[in-house]
């Protein structure tokens, strides 16, 4: 198959890696993959993987930018040159330029939901989910039933998967030298990656570090990631004078040299469609406490493979943490139970696979 994913942007983020292990695994199984998108910091990571990449000005927010439609012509003539055979699209706006092909264009269009959306008046008029959906989690997948009355039967419930070659469990040696770089050394290390949102719950992470750094005063939180939170964030961390222990480091495109500094991985979301980043802590062997809040549960089984708190709760967040660091043992356990749990459930070439089935069902329509 011909396949053209687009996207926003191809910057650092979990709709990035998504396309980069999709576009990896396509490659493999010798399909023709190309992605259009504004540009980003990934591109040349992404060419390294077999994929073309089409820079497209269309990095907007707005359904009725006029720079979306005026790049309709350019990839509508992209698609009947390379005899592109589906459409695959991966935001807002990329979804209703996916519906505007394949009316031109007349190819089908598969779209993904990556999370939760508002059922703005425009969102459920104009829903341009295409063919066929991919929800990321059975949460996501009732929220598209529920608040957009799509079909069920158009809808492929299709977990993210993690390319593992990216995620190696780091030996102690390994570690202890990574940390040691850093200037870490023996400190307990609690760590966030995430973009800067309310919605990721930082400032709770923030409030409960002020009763773990009472239990242990050399803990640090490595806050990682940009948005338009840092500042009210920063003044968060100072107000409660914890300037000393809480880090703000910018993103990352290999999240794994990142993770390997982590003793704990924490994600206090108030609402996560299915949480890659949760995966990819796992992944790396790390224990991890989490939000009992969208597709979270289905990747943690509390005191197994991880923590559930609830969403908001600073108090219980800090006792989560304090019980990880208290018990090292345990949360090594659970830690190791997490990335076998993700390398059973969870793998690129099982999301891969997948999602070329619902390439096929829509092709069979």
């Amino acid at each position: 198959m011909n396949i053209l994913i687009l996207s926003t942007h191809l910057n650092t983020g979990g709709i990035s890696s998504y396309i980069m292990t999709l576009a990896k695994g396509l490659n493999r199984q010798n399909h023709c993959v190309f992605v259009a998108t504004s540009g980003g910091d990934r591109v040349e990571e992404l060419k390294k993987y077999g994929a073309e990449h089409i820079e497209l000005n269309i990095r907007t927010k707005s359904e009725l930018n006029p720079k979306i439609y005026f790049s309709i012509g350019k990839i509508s003539r992209f698609i009947e040159e390379e005899k592109i055979d589906i459409i695959h699209t991966n935001t807002r706006i990329t979804q209703v330029m996916g519906v505007l092909l394949s009316k031109t264009a007349k190819k089908k269009h598969v779209a993904t939901c990556h999370g939760f959306f508002k059922t703005r008046f425009f969102r459920k008029i104009f829903s341009c989910w295409g063919d066929r959906t991919i929800a990321i989690s059975k949460e996501v997948k009732e929220h598209l039933m529920k608040d957009f009355q799509i079909d069920e039967r158009k809808i492929s419930l299709i977990h993210n998967g993690l390319d593992l070659e990216q995620f190696v469990v780091p030996d102690e040696v390994t570690k202890e030298k990574k940390r040691k770089e850093s200037q870490l050394n023996k400190k307990p290390v609690i760590g966030i990656i995430a973009r800067l949102s309310e919605v990721k719950g930082h400032d709770v992470l923030i409030k409960a570090m002020k009763k773990v750094v009472e239990k242990f005063p050399q803990s640090i939180l490595l806050i990682i990631g940009e948005g338009k939170s840092k500042e009210a964030l920063l003044k968060a961390s100072q107000k409660l004078n914890l300037s000393e222990h809480v880090l703000f480091l910018p993103i990352v495109n290999k999240t794994a040299e990142m993770l390997c500094l982590f003793d704990l991985f924490v994600m206090p979301s108030l609402q996560e469609g299915l949480g890659l980043s949760v995966m990819e802590a796992q992944a790396m062997g790390l224990p991890v406490v989490a939000s009992r809040v969208g597709g979270i549960p289905s990747l943690i089984e509390d005191g197994k493979t991880g923590f559930l708190v609830k969403p908001g709760d600073s108090e219980e967040l800090a006792q989560a943490i304090i019980a990880c660091l208290n018990d090292p043992l345990k949360a090594k356990n659970v830690g190791q139970n997490a990335r076998r749990f993700i390398e059973q459930e969870f793998s690129a070439e099982q999301m891969v696979r997948e999602t070329i089935q619902a390439y096929e069902a829509v092709l069979r329509q």
